[in-house]
C-alpha cells in the first residue's frame, strides 16, 4: 500500500498505478453528484446528448454538502453510500469517468466496470466532514441547481484524502481487509 498524490483531471496511467488499500491525497477538481443528478445524467446519455459537464477523466463524489457559513466555502461535506449509486456508475464509467468517491461497499457489477473501463473507487471517512470541508478550496454549483443539495459542484480540492478500494485490477480493499482477519482467527 502506496501514499500517492494525484492531480485531477485522472489519466488512465494514473489509474492503472493504483491498487486497493493505496492512500491518495486529491489535488484539482473533483464534481459532487449524487442520486437525482445521476439519474438525469444517465437519462442524457440514453438520449445521446452531452452532459452539463465533461466528466470523462474526472472523479465524481458521492455528497451533500451542507449549506457554508459565513465565511465558509463549503459547509460539512461527507461521502453518501456509494452503492446507492450502483445503478449509474458502471454507464458513468463507460462514458469516461475514471473514479468515484463514496463509503461502503460496491456491486460485483461496480467492481468488474472498474477493470473494464480502467476506473477507480474511492471511499472518503464520513466522520471526516468537517476535515473534509476544509481541504476543499472553491465550490460552485454547475448544473441542475433546482435539486438543492444534490446539484451538480464543481470543487476545487487540496490534499483531500482517500483511500483506494477498487482498483483497475480487481483489487478489493474489503476483501484484503477480511482475508487478514480470518488468518488472525486460524
Amino acid at each position: 500500500m502506496a501514499k500517492v498524490r494525484l492531480e485531477t483531471p485522472l489519466t488512465r496511467e494514473a489509474v492503472i498505478q493504483l491498487k486497493a488499500g493505496d492512500e491518495v491525497l486529491l489535488n484539482g477538481t473533483i464534481y459532487v453528484a449524487r442520486d437525482a443528478a445521476h439519474k438525469r445524467l444517465l437519462e442524457l446519455l440514453a438520449q445521446h446528448r452531452d452532459f452539463p459537464v465533461d466528466l470523462k477523466n474526472e472523479i465524481v463524489f458521492y455528497a451533500g454538502p451542507t449549506p457554508p457559513k459565513p465565511g465558509q466555502i463549503i459547509g460539512s461535506i461527507a461521502p453518501t453510500t456509494a452503492s446507492r449509486m450502483d445503478p449509474y456508475t458502471p454507464a458513468m464509467y463507460k462514458y469516461g469517468v475514471k473514479g468515484t468517491i463514496g463509503k461502503g461497499p460496491r456491486s460485483k457489477e461496480v467492481k468488474e466496470a472498474c477493470i473494464k473501463e480502467q476506473a477507480v473507487c474511492f471511499s472518503a471517512i464520513g466522520g471526516l466532514s468537517a476535515l473534509l470541508a476544509q481541504r476543499v478550496k472553491s465550490a460552485e454549483i454547475i448544473a441542475y441547481e433546482d435539486l438543492g443539495p444534490e446539484a451538480i459542484r464543481k470543487l476545487t480540492v487540496e490534499d483531500f484524502p482517500v483511500l483506494v478500494v477498487y482498483d483497475a485490477h480487481g483489487g478489493d480493499l474489503y476483501e484484503q481487509e477480511i482475508a487478514k482477519y480470518r488468518t488472525l482467527d486460524s
